[in-house]
């Protein structure tokens, strides 16, 4: 059997690595590796982390291309790649640009397509852009639905889905992370290694989404910036996204903060050692609210709807919104209210065990012949 796989971003690359090596392991299985490069310096610090050299690599990534010459140069890249290489079955992950394309190039070639992270749906179309309707329309051509959880399935089962060809497999985040934390971990970045975490609450901070861009963000930073003046034993990291706009937006609120410490993005190895290190996370981000509850960190949630409500409704995140009084509160109670934080920290997590690759890979194998 000939597996395609196919990413290109950050993201993608996390969850599908463990995949790729999944694949590399059985003897009856011909493993392809293309890479879109929508995203480029990240996506190659994963690739260099889990030892993957793509067989492909479109290399698409300009600045500030937009959404549609991400598709269309996609899509004519893998047009050429799926006529060469002939595969069986092509897996894709999640609800990038580079999925979407994927899918159409195979549905185009009659190529049968696996989804991973298949069934996360926020329930509006534009949030988060592009993403929600790129897992929509991606699951229309997909043959085989491999759901994080159940209730991925029942999202899938509400649209008319054949039971019959979801599986659920847990998410092969946790996969990554099994193979990436370590306790004796040691940062390049000096700043990393000083920080006092026994004895400080420090939080762990990210925030980027576009649609977050504006008010939303900056009452994120007031709340956050509000109790960092109000408890000193809390510090903040916040690694800075590269887009101009943020950086724009966080240089006004934490320039001269010396409890909030701005750094550059992390790689994804330093970066998952830096959650099971911190206290808690205030994200905006989608992987992280459920990487978190892995490692036990309660998560507070700043977007006004997540396709992640397994991880809410099992109390690992919690969902407050972009208002600055719900933003301030829920933080507050985070720092402040032991009780209800180690309700959240000791919360069983949602996402699986760790073993999602090996069963997508064995479903796959059993399916296929």
């Amino acid at each position: 059997m000939k597996v395609l796989t196919v990413f290109g971003t950050r993201p993608e690359a996390i969850k599908m690595a463990p995949i790729v090596k999944e694949l590399e392991k059985r003897e009856n299985i011909e493993s392809i590796v293309a890479v879109t490069g929508q995203h480029r310096e990240m996506l190659d610090q994963v690739l260099k982390i889990f030892n993957i050299v793509p067989d492909y690599d479109l290399n698409i990534f300009k600045p500030g291309q937009t959404l549609t010459e991400i598709t269309v140069n996609a899509m004519l890249g893998l047009e050429k790649i799926l006529d060469e290489t002939t595969p069986d079955v092509l897996l894709i992950q999640g609800d990038t640009t580079t999925v979407f394309s994927s899918s159409i190039a195979a549905f185009y070639k009659k190529v049968k397509i696996g989804h991973v992270e298949a069934g996360l749906r926020s329930g509006n179309l534009y949030s988060p852009f592009p993403e929600e309707a790129n897992r929509k329309l991606t699951g229309v051509l997909a043959n085989f639905h491999f759901a994080p959880t159940n209730s991925n399935r029942e999202n899938l089962l509400k649209e008319g889905y054949n039971d019959e060809n979801i599986y659920i497999t847990g998410n092969t985040v946790i996969d990554a992370l099994k193979y990436s934390v370590k306790e004796d971990y040691h940062f390049e970045e000096e700043l990393l290694n000083k920080i006092d975490y026994e004895n400080k609450k420090v939080v762990l901070l990210t925030s980027h989404r576009r649609e977050n861009i504006g008010k939303p963000m900056e009452n994120i930073f007031q709340a956050v910036l509000d109790v960092v003046h109000e408890n000193d034993d809390v510090e903040v990291i916040f690694p800075v996204h590269l887009n101009p706009k943020v950086r724009e937006i966080a240089n006004k609120y934490f320039e001269n903060e010396e409890k909030v410490h701005m750094i550059e993005p992390l790689d994804y190895l330093p970066f998952s050692n830096l959650i099971n290190k911190v206290y808690l996370v205030v994200t905006d981000s989608g992987g992280i609210q459920e990487e978190a509850p892995a490692l036990g960190k309660p998560v507070l949630v700043v977007r006004e709807e997540t396709e992640r409500m397994e991880g809410v409704l099992a109390n690992t995140a919690k969902l407050v919104g972009t208002k600055y009084e719900n933003i301030y509160n829920g933080f507050k109670e985070l720092i402040e209210n032991k009780k209800k934080y180690d309700e959240m920290a000791h919360a069983v997590n949602p996402y699986g065990d760790g073993t999602a690759a090996k069963k997508i890979i064995d479903i796959l194998e059993e399916e296929m012949n």
